[in-house]
């Protein structure tokens, strides 16, 4: 199964770096110059599960993609997304299946316009790690993992065999029948955690130990998981059991990326992240829903954005 894997960033290298090493045929579509990084140095990658250097990983360049892939994984910011699909779209054949691991929803009304439902899979993934100036992939937590399932007309057992070829690479690849479910449920979590502690510029554990703190976090999760619901696709009770342990550990340092990537001064996905539920939350059919805390968050990150030259 032949495997493009859309960038050589911070998840998109880790997973399609850790498929390489286990003999997966990969590719690493790139720009010239992560390419001439990759041909020099080798893909780096520095992990809790163990460190490795793959020495001269095969890439191309978009103007080079001549024949369709199997499989085309993908995990650009969402404020990339368009120059990923001119970058790539030479790459999907009748028979192409593309995986995008980007946050929220919006993105799948984006990839279904153009390539149609039947060749865009759901996918989510949950890894912490990001790629460090020399252009070290840096896995923050052991955490690696990554779920996908078909959203139009089931192709056979095309989801299972996808699996078969991620599974076995040091990471957790399953295919889902639940896909949307899984993603709207990673939403709730990913948008509680962004804009709690983007807003507060804080940890988790600061945040709950500060007086109305853990207050304002579950007040932010119920507005979020109040739109998954007007979706019909409400938080299950393990998934908040779980993941509540998360936001509200005592001490926790948790953050979220868009933290760092505030800290460093960079573009956020403010409109993808937080905006776009505000809009759903509008638009509900049965009437608009409630989301003041949400906002809130929204209009300090828009201000952020404002900002950045």
């Amino acid at each position: 199964m032949r495997i493009l894997v859309i960038g050589a960033g911070a998840t998109g290298g880790y997973f399609g770096g850790r498929l390489l090493q286990a003999g997966r045929d990969v590719t690493f579509l790139v720009r010239a110059k992560r390419a001439e990084l990759l041909a020099r140095n080798g893909l780096v990658i520095k992990s809790p599960a163990g460190d490795v250097t793959l020495k001269n990983p095969p890439t191309v360049l978009s103007e080079n993609l001549k024949a369709p892939f199997d499989v085309i994984i993908l995990s650009c910011k969402a404020y990339d997304l368009d120059d990923a699909i001119a970058s790539f779209a030479a790459a999907v054949g009748p028979e192409t299946a593309i995986i995008p691991f980007l946050n929220g929803m919006k993105h799948l009304d984006v990839l279904d316009a153009k390539f149609g439902i039947d060749r865009v899979m759901g996918g989510q993934c949950q890894i912490a790690s990001m790629l460090d100036p020399q252009g070290v992939i840096q896995h923050l937590t052991p955490l690696q993992a990554m779920s996908f399932g078909e959203r139009g007309t089931p192709k056979g057992d095309r989801a299972r065999r996808i699996e078969a070829a991620l599974q076995g690479a040091m990471f957790d690849a399953k295919a889902s029948d639940v896909i949307i479910q899984e993603m709207y449920e990673k939403w709730v979590f990913l948008a509680t955690l962004a804009g709690a502690t983007s807003l507060m510029r804080a940890a988790a554990g600061h945040i709950t130990a500060a007086p109305g703190g853990a207050d304002f976090i579950r007040g932010l999760r119920a507005e979020i998981a109040s739109v998954a619901e007007a979706a019909g696709h409400a938080p299950r009770a393990e998934f908040l059991e779980r993941t509540g342990g998360l936001l509200f550990a005592p001490g926790s340092q948790m953050t979220a990326s868009m933290l760092r990537d505030i800290r460093g001064n960079a573009r956020i996905e403010a409109d993808q992240i937080i905006g776009d539920l505000i809009r759903r939350a509008e638009t509900n059919k049965k009437g608009a829903l409630s989301v003041p805390l949400l906002r809130i968050v929204y209009t300090h990150l828009k201000a952020y954005e404002s900002q950045l030259g």
